[in-house]
């Protein structure tokens, strides 16, 4: 395997720049999520890394080896793509071999490596069966092995579960994760699902808009997000907001709630005057009992998961979500009283996160 540095890459379709002077590099061996929504640019960089995509401008090294000037072919990577990409007349056996007979593979390695990759995969009472036969967890097992079967020095993955229905999306993420750590792969997988980019990652780069927001690993990206638009796209239900300014006492006035931010708030923050964001996640909002309350307001909908509870409170014409535990005894109709987790508020200045 082989580390991938990539360099000032942008990328402009006429006049509107898609991605913008990207620079980032993923560690040999390591599992690395491009994480963001539908057109941010993602996707489009996969397919420069690959070559099948041609850069405005930046290098890209895979190893020790620049390979923005080479044809895709001669990079060393491999493609999984969001769509399977199986050949319909070829059994299983004859998708995964046949990258290598193009390569010119002699027969036994051929048989040899196919062998291998079907019981890496689960493959081995399938390989007689064409792709129509197969479920799409088969299918998509396939398409990952006709990437592995080359030992490539680099794998690149494009929304690779899309396709599959929740259970299946499960079932391959805990398989993704299991070939990962067997393989000690160099994998660049690119996803607009937290729940894969949290659970698979060992680093995390947030996109929008073809720019980088945050790089980090999962738990820093999901408790330490950068600026709001991190704080808003991970995590579901999503981040509570509320806009507000701090008093001199050091408490947090919004609309309809307040908050004590006074061992937070940084000492170059101007007290009174400074527009701010308070954040907090809905795990973090806990019922005040007694005490002074954060929040007051009615109960709307109460979304009972079994494991979890997703309560929305509606105060002063806004909302709010809280996850509580399932015995909460909360009701549509009924008044609540929600506070803050000690340390477990966010506050955002412009834009950015700050704090101590």
């Amino acid at each position: 395997m082989a580390s991938l540095t990539v360099q000032n890459i942008s990328k402009s379709f006429g006049q509107a720049g898609v991605i913008k002077n990207l620079s980032f590099e993923v560690r040999d061996g390591e599992f690395c999520v491009l994480l963001g929504p539908s057109g941010c640019g993602k996707t489009t960089l996969l397919r420069i890394i690959a070559g099948l995509e041609e850069a405005s401008g930046g290098t890209i090294v895979i190893g020790d080896r620049r390979v923005d000037t080479l044809a895709p072919r001669d990079r060393d990577l491999a493609f999984v793509f969001q769509t399977y990409a199986l050949y319909p007349h070829l059994t299983v056996a004859e998708n995964l071999a046949f990258t290598l007979e193009v390569r010119g593979a002699a027969r036994a390695e051929i048989r040899r490596r196919v062998d291998e990759t079907a019981k890496t995969l689960g493959l081995d009472g399938l390989l007689a069966r064409k792709p129509r036969e197969l479920s799409g967890g088969q299918r998509q097992r396939v398409a990952v092995g006709r990437a592995i079967i080359r030992h490539p020095k680099l794998f690149l993955f494009d929304e690779p579960l899309s396709n599959l229905d929740a259970a299946l999306r499960g079932e391959m993420r805990g398989e993704l994760a299991r070939l990962h750590k067997r393989l000690g792969a160099t994998i660049l997988y690119v996803t607009h699902d937290q729940a894969e980019a949290m659970t698979l990652a060992d680093k995390i780069i947030v996109l929008d808009r073809g720019a980088i927001q945050q790089t980090g690993a999962p738990a820093e990206i999901y408790h330490a997000p950068a600026n709001l638009f991190v704080a808003g796209f991970v995590g579901s239900p999503r981040m509570n907001f509320a806009e507000g300014a701090v008093n001199g006492a050091g408490l947090f006035i919004g609309e309809d709630c307040r908050f004590d931010v006074s061992e937070m708030l940084p000492d170059n923050v101007k007290r009174g005057d400074t527009p701010l964001t308070i954040g907090i996640r809905p795990e973090d909002l806990t019922i005040a009992a007694d005490g002074p309350a954060a929040i007051e307001g009615r109960v709307e909908i109460v979304e009972d998961l079994g494991s979890d509870k997703f309560v929305h409170v509606a105060s002063a014409g806004r909302g709010w979500v809280a996850r509580m535990a399932p015995e909460a005894p909360l009701k549509p109709g009924g008044a609540v009283r929600l506070r803050a987790a000690d340390g477990k508020l966010h506050i955002f200045h412009s834009g950015r996160r700050i704090g101590r």
